[in-house]
């Protein structure tokens, strides 16, 4: 009947940003193969359904895609009608997507393969592909617009379905590069820190003041992190981080956490990454399929729970 409210899903269900490839495809398949129906999302439509279809093939049957731009309210707006008329509330949603914000240029495939063979322990790697990499303020701005920009976005957009479960979880995938040991500045880093205070209104706020800064080429002045290739992209890991914990404490009937999957094989970092795209999808999973009543609130490295400083 037209207008009749859809019935809940019997099953749990969970949707994915950036679902298409690598860790954000293993998150997709891993909750699948644990009995959730899985909405997969991905900007490209032709990829993020290829992707789905891949995962059918693999005897999930439910898992279906939905094209997303995190970055866009309306994209959103679409999604969450979707999923609102198919399954009528939202059990798990797991914030993958995400830029670097920079341009790598490692040369071709061998050249990678050779550095991963070479000896080199992890730092030495991140070090020998930090040398190759490059940001300029478009970029960084960029940086900022979807990872933490976008996350926001797509978090509120769906949070009244998330509410409608028994049991909600959100799950935002950060990394050690958003710690608050990179922030020289003082009062930056006690702000960050003040979540009994601190407002999604104050982070879009500070979001804005680092693109301020970025652009002035003066990233110091108020304490930003002073690495000038990755600095957009710590900032807005920084940024979900504490936006994570404020969501956590406005929902105290959900269960909202960050994760550091650790250094993931990605095309993000050229496929240098010491653990596999699964190995880094288990940490989301075991975070997102936790007992109920569990930890909210918190910033998981790996599978510890961990300080945000």
């Amino acid at each position: 009947m037209e207008g009749a409210i859809p019935k809940p899903s019997e099953k749990r269900v969970a949707l994915v940003t950036g679902g298409n490839r690598g860790m954000g495809f293993e998150i997709c398949r891993q909750l699948a193969s644990s009995g959730l129906a899985v909405v997969l999302t991905a900007r490209d439509e032709r990829r993020g359904a290829e992707a789905a279809g891949r995962l059918r093939g693999l005897g999930l049957p439910d898992v279906v895609f939905h094209q997303l731009d995190i970055a866009e309210p309306a994209s959103a707006a679409r999604l969450v009608d979707f999923v609102r008329n198919k399954f009528g509330k939202l059990d798990v949603l797991v914030n993958n997507a995400g830029i670097m914000g920079v341009t790598m240029e490692v040369g071709d495939e061998a050249a990678v393969k050779e550095i991963m063979r070479s000896g080199k322990d992890q730092n030495e790697i991140a070090e020998w592909l930090k040398q190759r990499t490059t940001q300029n303020t478009q970029q960084g701005e960029e940086c900022l617009k979807i990872n933490y920009h976008g996350t926001k976005n797509v978090t509120e957009a769906l949070l009244p379905l998330v509410q409608s479960s028994s049991d909600g979880r959100i799950v935002n995938v950060t990394s050690a590069f958003g710690l608050l040991r990179f922030f020289s500045g003082e009062e930056l880093r006690q702000e960050l820190s003040s979540i009994g205070t601190l407002t999604k209104q104050r982070l879009d706020e500070l979001s804005a003041l680092f693109v301020e800064d970025l652009r002035r080429g003066e990233l110091g002045r108020r304490g930003w992190p002073a690495d000038r290739v990755y600095a957009a992209y710590q900032a807005s890991k920084a940024l979900v981080c504490a936006y994570t914990r404020v969501l956590a404490r406005e929902n105290a009937g959900l269960r909202v956490n960050c994760v550091h999957p650790g250094y993931v094989e990605t095309e993000m970092n050229c496929n240098t990454g010491n653990l596999t795209a699964a190995e880094g999808a288990s940490v989301s999973v075991a975070v997102a399929l936790a007992e109920q009543g569990g930890v909210t609130g918190a910033y998981f490295d790996r599978m510890e729970i961990a300080s945000f400083v």
